[in-house]
């Protein structure tokens, strides 16, 4: 909500940039600004300009002033975000739930068109595409027509929410990715409204929100619920930061890429531990770093645990925004804005950091990061032996005999002579010194199962066959470096004679339209689609797990003989049971990296030491003889890529195509629920709400849903990828006339709260230790004699008809992963009244929070194994009241049976204690606006 600032420092003033003015709050009135970091600064600003005088004091202003690096956290200031992005699978449901809104402000007597986004919302249709077609020329069209049938309502509902609320917009499907289209094309960097300027800020339904920080925009992921009050003018509630500062220097040497960079720098920062910090690069290397490089590290923000990882401006964002199509009165706005307000880059400063980290770009060295964790940083070199180091875990000892198959080529069965390796790979494109050992780690299990394919191919799957290579996700699909260099490892792959394994899902999905115009320009296209690397959608797809499924015989191997298969991809995330049900074991790569994997057709094979393939003579070709130099790859970006692309692909970006455009719009400020409806139902939040929220309480008699160990992300809770048949919401669509190959998934049925409560803590991968033995969405049900196992969602239902309220008890960075809202109102919606973990990831706890879902912390060096609880208790939480005198308790008393001990209340800020008074954010926004 604009209110005029107090400006109690007098930092008004106004800003000439060639014939334009501008009305800007400078940050050197506000006092020694010089050494706060970057990312500080925009903070300080966005303080000055929303000055209050109750929610946002001088005060405030005044604690960043003089930040403390070296204190904790204790300083809550309100920060109010610029804009609002949302992708479609957390974006249906912020617009169902603003839409229920509506309603409420209505039976509450008040003004329902209130409820109306006063930030700019921009949502971009990206998670519903499916690779269900692949490897033919008509693989994209095919899959859009799919998407559109299967997603007409929600699409039906999103152009209704375009029509009925103002400052809202929607980028059509088949168009890109949320953060990639965000980077080209809506991030302003430097925005301007009514008159004024001030730096781009967003927050994000998704949490790899912070690419975006590449151009110096800061911006984070958040829940759909804290989305939506940012959108109804709410502040999100913080605490001043620590600052990471990370140094970088030189330069990275031949053969490495951005993804390896990124993958070194998630290891690192990942073990340094930046849960809830801000992360900042500066120094000499800084210039080195492309922008696009910079878009793929703020991309793994959520992967290493930070809430930014941000560069600051420099020629670099001024140079890519004139790339992307920027007008020259923007990027003269930005610079000039920049520089006035010391937010322009200076290499040789230093700015006061709470901690400092550095790198030398030089040190970086081909890797990917697998099999279930992005952190998990393997070199290239040592690939193969820690896939047969891992694979054990995978696959029952029993079940398989064991074989070594260091010194032979599998998939064309060639071997060469031990006494005579190739020249290594050493990431210049050129053979090395051999080394002393080949390295292969331990016996590998193997079951080699014959299969044939729909079109006659006879061929075999084993352990560690790759059967997905996916070209996927925004991360590094919006970086035309790797993605030119895959492209140009296809092309000398096809000038060898070589071929993609027959096993191998091939798919190729970016994150815009432009990377598709700069291969057409390059003349690669042909080579990627020689290897299979057809365009399958515009979307997120095999990152998000709309993989699609395998071939059916494929599949079909893989489940009868459980065999441990693999997928490698250019993504950011690898969590267990996420890519696809059939498949294990998964791998992050660079996109050349994921041709070359698509070629080897397993993880069993060195490819810094071992052939691919032989070419057509009969040669053994090498990862080396089709690696690209970085010239050759800056030949064809710099020959290939042009602004024009930008301003021609984005020039009508929310108009969307002809399917799009004459889509049936329902009308009207309310919206028009359908009972009939299996996609989008009128959520239960404000059933019965009143004027004033009643008092919070003590929580008695619970029992325990979930005993869960460490790292439980929230891809285990929240309802993701294919849904079941026999699963609770499988039996739930059956029961509604939904045939099986209509399920959809998930994602694409958030906006029905009866599907994705029944999803919540369904994952397949989840291990409830309350239920030993099983994996999936099981629990004992205690209101049975002996408690029998049944679904965690039948379990909540009986627990429900009793009036037993529920707890989740867990362990270690509980909730890491992916911002999603679902795992915050999947969980109070089965009944979970407060969830004890040992840690937890920043965005899930104060997910919960809004949810009205209790956050508690096992009192320090205290778990459940050490308090020997074994989740057949009834629980007792006392203190839990003093919330209602409106300060809040430290700890609260928790007994469990016949163990007792304090846990650490993780609501931080007063903002978090008001949202878990009313009930949750979303009845507190209401409230406030009646």
């Amino acid at each position: 909500m604009d209110v005029a600032s107090k400006d109690s420092f007098g930092a008004k003033g106004t800003l000439e940039v060639g014939a334009n003015s501008y009305e800007i709050y400078r940050l050197a009135a506000a006092g020694d600004i010089d050494r706060l970091p970057y990312s500080l600064k925009i903070l300080l600003e966005n303080l000055l300009r929303t000055e209050d005088g109750t929610n946002i004091t001088a005060e405030h202003v005044q604690a960043v002033v003089d930040w403390d690096p070296s204190a904790e956290p204790s300083t809550e200031i309100q920060f109010s975000p610029a804009r609002v992005v949302m992708q479609d699978f957390t974006g249906v449901p912020c617009v169902v739930d603003l839409a229920a809104m509506r309603e409420a402000m209505n039976v509450l007597g008040g003004d329902a068109n209130r409820i109306n986004p006063l930030a700019p919302a921009e949502l971009v249709i990206d998670h519903s595409v499916v690779a269900d077609v692949f490897g033919a020329p008509d693989s994209f069209q095919r899959n859009v027509d799919l998407e559109y049938q299967r997603n007409k309502e929600r699409y039906q509902f999103l152009r209704w929410g375009q029509t009925a609320f103002d400052n809202f917009k929607v980028v059509p499907p088949g168009t890109g990715i949320v953060h990639q289209v965000n980077i080209e094309h809506l991030a302003r960097v430097v925005m301007t409204r009514d008159g004024m300027a001030y730096p781009d800020t967003c927050v994000g339904t998704d949490s790899h929100t912070p690419m975006v920080n590449g151009l110096g925009v800061v911006g984070w992921g958040v829940g759909g619920i804290e989305a939506e009050a940012a959108m109804l003018g709410q502040p999100v509630s913080m605490l001043i930061p620590r600052v990471v500062g990370f140094k970088l220097s030189g330069e990275l040497p031949e053969g490495a890429t951005a993804t390896d960079l990124v993958l070194t720098i998630t290891e690192k920062l990942r073990k340094h531990g930046v849960v809830g910090k801000f992360v900042e690069f500066y120094g000499p290397g800084v210039a080195q770093v492309p922008l696009a490089n910079r878009a793929t590290i703020g991309n793994m923000s959520p992967e290493y645990g930070s809430t930014i990882a941000i560069f600051p401006i420099d020629e670099e964002t001024v140079r890519y925004m004139r790339l992307t199509g920027r007008s020259e009165d923007e990027v003269a706005l930005v610079e000039a804005y920049a520089k006035e307000q010391g937010l322009w880059h200076d290499p040789d400063g230093v700015p006061d950091y709470s901690e400092h980290l550095e790198l030398d770009l030089g040190t970086v060295v081909p890797s990917i990061a697998g099999p279930k964790r992005p952190q998990d940083r393997v070199s290239l070199s040592d690939a193969k032996s820690a896939f047969r180091n891992a694979i054990p875990e995978y696959v029952p000892a029993e079940s398989t005999s064991t074989t070594y198959a260091s010194n032979v080529d599998e998939a064309s069965d060639e071997s060469f002579p031990a006494s005579d390796p190739p020249a290594p790979y050493n990431g210049n494109g050129h053979g090395g010194a051999p080394r002393a050992s080949e390295n292969t780690g331990p016996a590998r299990p193997s079951n080699p199962v014959r299969v044939t394919l729909d079109d006659g191919t006879e061929t075999e799957v084993d352990h560690g066959s790759v059967v997905i290579a996916a070209i996927t996700s925004c991360t590094n699909t919006s970086n035309p470096s790797v993605m030119v260099g895959a492209a140009l490892v296809a092309k000398k792959a096809v000038e060898r004679g070589l071929t993609r394994k027959p096993w191998v899902k091939t798919t190729l999905a970016p994150g815009s339209k432009v990377v598709m115009d700069y291969y057409d320009r390059a003349g690669l296209t042909p080579y990627l689609e020689k290897l299979g690397f057809h365009l399958v959608g515009y979307g997120c797809t095999t990152c998000i797990g709309n993989s699609g499924p395998l071939h059916e015989a494929i599949s079909s191997a893989v489940n009868e003989n459980d065999l441990a298969v693999v997928s490698v991809l250019s993504g950011n995330r690898n969590f267990e049971g996420r890519i696809n049900p059939d498949v294990k074991m998964n791998y992050l790569a660079s996109p050349p990296l994921v041709v070359a994997y698509a070629l080897a057709g397993t993880m069993d094979l060195d490819l810094t030491t071992e052939p691919l393939g032989t070419d057509t003579e009969g040669k053994p070709v090498y990862l080396s003889d089709l690696w690209p130099t970085m010239s050759e790859i800056e030949e064809v970006v710099d020959s290939a890529i042009a602004s024009e692309m930008f301003t021609r692909d984005y020039a009508d970006v929310f108009a969307g195509d002809e399917t799009w455009q004459e889509l049936p719009t329902p009308t009207g400020n309310l919206f028009e629920w359908d009972p009939d409806s299996t996609y989008v139902r009128k959520p239960p939040y404000f059933e019965g709400i009143q004027a004033e929220p009643a008092p919070v309480t003590d929580i008695s008699g619970a029992r325990v849903l979930a005993k869960l160990g460490d790292s439980v992300t929230t891809d285990h809770i929240s309802p993701a990828g294919a849904i079941k048949a026999d699963s609770p919401a499988g039996e739930y669509l059956k029961a509604r006339g939904v045939a099986r190959r209509d399920f959809n998934s998930y994602g694409s049925r958030r906006g029905n709260h009866e599907v994705m409560i029944r999803g919540t803590f369904a994952n397949i991968r989840l291990r409830n230790l309350l239920a030993p033995g099983t994996e999936g969405g099981f629990t004992r049900d205690f209101t049975k004699p002996d408690g029998p196992v049944t679904t965690i969602y039948d379990a909540s239902v009986a627990y429900a008809e009793q009036g037993i309220p529920l707890v989740v008890i867990a362990g270690k960075e509980y909730g890491s992963g992916s911002s999603r809202d679902w795992a915050a109102k999947g969980t109070a919606l089965l009944g979970v009244r407060a969830v004890i973990a040992e840690s937890f990831e920043r965005i899930h706890r104060s997910n919960l929070i809004g949810m009205g879902v209790l956050p508690l912390q096992f009192p320090e060096g205290e778990s459940i194994e050490s308090l020997g609880l074994t989740g057949e208790e009834t629980f007792e939480i006392t203190g839990v009241e003093v919330l209602n005198s409106g300060e809040i308790p430290s700890t609260v008393r928790v007994r469990a049976g016949d163990v007792e001990f304090d846990a650490v209340v993780r609501i931080d800020t007063p903002g978090e204690a008001d949202y878990y008074r009313h009930g949750g954010i979303m009845p507190y926004v209401l409230r406030n606006l009646l």
